[in-house]
């Protein structure tokens, strides 16, 4: 593997992590949301959204000509889709909410404050180190310059 390769390992972790980020602000911003969207004549709470990530796949082939110096491969993570979670909303008791039902339920989103905070703070944890993984190698190509010096 080319030493040119980790800032593009890096730079795709980082664009993951900070999408993330995104994402997961998006979930705390609307974690009140009663009326995200309507249908069938009716309102339907704010869902959850959670990154997938994966790695970027090279054929075996790919890898050893990358090896060898005859081509390139892609290395690192891509972000494959932006889900919702499945998981059903939270019912609250309020018959004074304009959206209660007949009950006087009104359903909220699905989406767990706490759960948010630890998803950001992993996020931000995983973009620090990959900051730290670019300055590294940075650190080691500016050492390397300075050998033939």
């Amino acid at each position: 593997m080319k030493i040119s390769n980790s800032f593009s390992i890096s730079a795709s972790a980082l664009t993951a992590q900070r999408l993330r980020m995104d994402v997961i602000s998006s979930n705390i911003a609307n974690a009140e949301t009663t009326r995200a969207q309507v249908v069938d004549g009716k309102a339907v709470p704010y869902r959850r959204k959670m990154v997938v990530m994966s790695p970027m796949k090279t054929e075996f082939g790919q890898a050893l000509n990358s090896a060898m110096g005859t081509t390139t491969s892609s290395q690192g993570v891509k972000i494959t889709q932006i889900k919702e979670d499945a998981a059903p909303f939270k019912p609250v008791y309020n018959p004074s909410h304009p959206d209660a039902d007949s009950e006087g339920y009104v359903y909220m989103p699905n989406v767990d404050t706490l759960k948010e905070m630890v998803d950001v703070i992993s996020a931000s944890r995983s973009y620090e180190a990959n900051v730290t993984a670019l300055n590294a190698t940075k650190a080691m190509m500016t050492k390397a310059l300075q050998i033939g010096k």
